[in-house]
């Protein structure tokens, strides 16, 4: 296989298990609970900034045209652009940050976990902020709807992607299907 064909086939993937998971959803208010965010976080954990954003792009492209890959099923520009749609906006900002952070240093697991909290703080306020704006809510009761329910979850979502990201990364270049940036920091 052709290095270009293996660079697509794993964004695929992440891709995949993105539109996979996303839409698993437990309904507890105006924003559900998700597993978006720990597939997102494994995806640019397992693949990097790059090509962990570029698959959330296509997760959120997939989304737009109206597959329901969106949280509780759904899809479409009314999803995006609605009242939640700042948290799939989001999404990209959170893939840039925390896979830029994962790269940079791949060797130690606290700067890691803690790029991967800043890319969930960007989350947060991004999604909260456009929330606010389109509902008509005040960020503190934007934050209440869209925040404080999902810290605890999110961050045990980041120790999973962490833990299961480390494995699947290790299985992948030993079988030499993804290559490691010989560059990185401990």
């Amino acid at each position: 296989m052709n290095a270009k064909t293996k660079v697509l086939t794993q964004i695929a993937l992440i891709t995949a298990v993105i539109c996979i998971l996303g839409p698993l959803t437990l309904p507890i208010g105006p924003v559900p609970i998700s597993l978006a965010p720990l597939a997102i976080f494994l995806g640019v954990y397992i693949l990097g900034c790059v090509k962990g954003t570029v698959a959330v792009l296509l997760y959120l492209l997939i989304g737009l045209i109206g597959v329901p890959v969106f949280s509780n099923f759904s899809g479409g520009a009314g999803k995006l652009f609605g009242p939640t749609g700042g948290y799939l906006i989001g999404y990209i900002f959170t893939a840039l940050v925390a896979g830029f952070i994962v790269e940079r240093f791949y060797r130690n697991v606290i700067l890691q976990a803690l790029g991967m909290i800043l890319g969930l703080a960007i989350l947060y306020l991004v999604g909260t902020v456009w929330l606010a704006n389109q509902a008509g809510m005040t960020l503190s009761a934007a934050a209440a709807a869209g925040v404080w329910p999902f810290v605890i979850l999110d961050l045990l979502k980041i120790a999973a992607a962490i833990l299961l990201g480390r494995a699947v990364r290790a299985g992948l270049i030993r079988a030499g299907l993804i290559e490691t940036n010989r560059t990185q920091a401990a």
